[in-house]
């Protein structure tokens, strides 16, 4: 998978640096392998779900959320939202 735009990313754990260590695994992980469906990429990731038509990662041990649209077809990642877990329970990124 190509993930587009790590900025989001590299800006979130200048803020949360604790956040740096799992992020690097999330995009590793994701980097390395080609899903080609959900269900291909619950089997390394069992905590994603899908809300509309978007992806939420858990990340750090449910602490922060990574939220992403994917495109199987293509091998892309967009990231959308990068979240501490209070940010996400508001729901303004549903908007």
């Amino acid at each position: 998978m190509h993930v587009i735009l790590l900025k989001p990313l590299r800006e979130f754990w200048e803020r949360h640096p604790d956040s740096k260590i799992a992020l690097t695994r999330w995009f590793k992980a994701l980097e390395q392998d080609n899903f080609h469906s959900f269900r291909e990429l619950r089997a390394t990731f069992p905590s994603a779900d899908k809300v509309d038509d978007l992806i939420v990662f858990n990340i750090g041990g449910n602490k922060y959320r990574l939220i992403a649209s994917i495109h199987f077809d293509r091998g892309k990642v967009y990231i959308r939202h990068m979240l501490t877990h209070q940010e996400y329970d508001r729901e303004g990124w549903k908007e």
